[in-house]
């Protein structure tokens, strides 16, 4: 495929190859922009931003809605694209596909419900013949950088709203994933987006990422992506609006009281779905003493009763990582942990980018695969004496993304849910969910800003204040 930019789908000044993770077979080629086709774009985009301050909400609504409907016939297609790309199980793809249609149609509606108030001056002693009213305006060029492990929905999350709050958008998207993206672009263009309200660059994030963050053109900068390349972009970025989704470590703590059945239900999905390539995956487990044994003993037949094969085959629902080399690195500090004294009770076996679903118990919260963001399919489980140290060993983390628990006591759930540092909080399921609609977004080095339509809208429009003087208002 061909990027989008200045209007145009157009060849860069080299090419990369997209390949099934699973199978290694070649799914397409993109170009990798040129410097001075970032700088095309990003001139493009301030004419594009214009365009779109000018469209009226009722319209952008409409375009929008007329894409939604376009994707929906294009569901199947999508998600092949989808698995091909990253490797994720075909029955996954299909689920992330099909969120697209009303996820779009919720960012048009909240972006037509764009409100000010007015303003009390009067309230004020010299204020008299005064009226004041506020604005919502739109930031004006948005850049949006996505990851690889969703490369579809975390696409939407960022260049749904940005259009819909009357925005221009540079996408630039993962460069192991940017096929669903360009698919997204050929759709709200054939939708009737205005030509330049969108660019959909492809390239090397370190050279064309840190290019459109770094231009004092851009106004807002929406980014997913590791805690590493979050510091960067904050300090390449100088003054401008950032929204980060950064890196995380998420945990789940079991009390003893909990419904052992459904506390392993919720693990053997927290923790596998998308290989565990998820930001709000489970990784650690944090199992009350009295009963830790016999959660992993309902555990481990949950987990290796995961198939593992083809992405493509609909039987299949653990499938390749985004890369052999991703793999190898889950392998890694699974092996570490166990030379450091965890038992590996089933899986961590790799067969090129497959890795085998694993349990690593009786984990040393000290070691890299309780501290650090795993971002594979292992879970790694610890006993805990009650609720308080559960509590700290939560909060003893730099990130801050996902947190849940599994209990039958309110008052414990009502506690864990105040006092956890994390942004997201699930009592009685496991931290791998999400609504669309909901605020999205962590605490700590997770990141800042929210996502989820209404609340991105408004970090992707400036407050503007207006006051008229010298009315007759008495």
């Amino acid at each position: 495929m061909r990027m989008y930019l200045n209007g145009q789908w157009t060849d860069g000044g080299g090419t990369r190859e997209i390949r099934s993770p699973y199978s290694g077979e070649l799914v397409d080629t993109v170009p990798e922009a040129t410097a001075e086709q970032v700088e095309q774009a990003l001139a493009a985009a301030v004419d594009g931003a214009r365009a779109m301050a000018r469209l009226p909400a009722a319209e952008r609504q409409r375009v929008l809605n007329r894409a939604a409907d376009l994707l929906a016939d294009r569901v199947e297609a999508l998600a092949r694209t989808i698995s091909l790309e990253e490797g994720k199980p075909i029955t996954e793809a299909l689920g992330e596909a099909g969120r697209m249609p009303d996820l779009l149609r919720l960012c048009a509606h909240e972006g037509a419900q764009l409100r000010g108030e007015t303003l009390p001056l009067d309230a004020q002693t010299g204020a008299t013949g005064k009226v004041g009213m506020t604005l919502r305006v739109p930031c004006g060029v948005v850049v949006a950088i996505t990851p690889y492990n969703y490369p579809l929905l975390l696409v939407m999350h960022k260049v749904g709203p940005a259009l819909a709050a009357g925005n221009a958008v540079i996408l630039k998207p993962a460069s192991q994933t940017p096929l669903s993206a360009l698919k997204l672009t050929e759709a709200l263009l054939e939708a009737g987006l205005p030509p330049n309200a969108i660019q959909c660059v492809t390239g090397p994030g370190g050279r064309v990422g840190e290019a459109l963050c770094a231009d004092a053109r851009v106004r807002k900068i929406s980014f997913t992506g590791s805690s590493a390349v979050g510091q960067r972009l904050t300090q390449l970025a100088g003054i401008k609006r950032l929204s980060l989704e950064l890196g995380s470590n998420c945990p789940v703590v079991i009390l003893a009281d909990a419904d052992l059945e459904a506390a392993a239900d919720a693990v053997a999905t927290g923790g596998y779905v998308n290989a565990g390539q998820a930001c709000i995956s489970t990784q650690r487990v944090l199992v009350q003493r009295p009963v830790y044994a016999d959660f992993l003993a309902a555990l481990q037949p949950r987990v290796e009763k995961i198939r593992v094969g083809p992405s493509l085959d609909k039987e299949s629902r653990l499938s390749a990582m985004v890369s052999e080399a991703e793999a190898a690195r889950v392998v890694e500090w699974i092996q570490e942990a166990k030379a450091a004294g965890a038992r590996v009770l089933t899986g961590g076996a790799r067969s090129g980018a497959v890795c085998q679903p694993a349990i690593v118990a009786d984990v040393d919260p000290r070691l890299r695969i309780a501290r650090e963001e795993l971002f594979g399919p292992a879970v790694a489980v610890t006993a805990v004496a009650d609720l308080d140290e559960a509590i700290a060993q939560c909060n003893a983390s730099q990130f801050g993304l996902g947190a849940a628990i599994l209990t039958r006591d309110i008052g414990a759930a009502w506690r864990f849910a105040r006092e956890a540092e994390y942004g997201n909080v699930m009592v009685n399921w496991s931290t791998l969910w999400r609504a669309d609609l909901m605020p999205y977004g962590g605490f700590k080095a997770s990141g800042i800003g929210k996502e989820g339509p209404r609340y991105a809208i408004e970090e992707m429009t400036e407050l503007k204040t207006v006051v008229f003087h010298g009315l007759d208002v008495t």
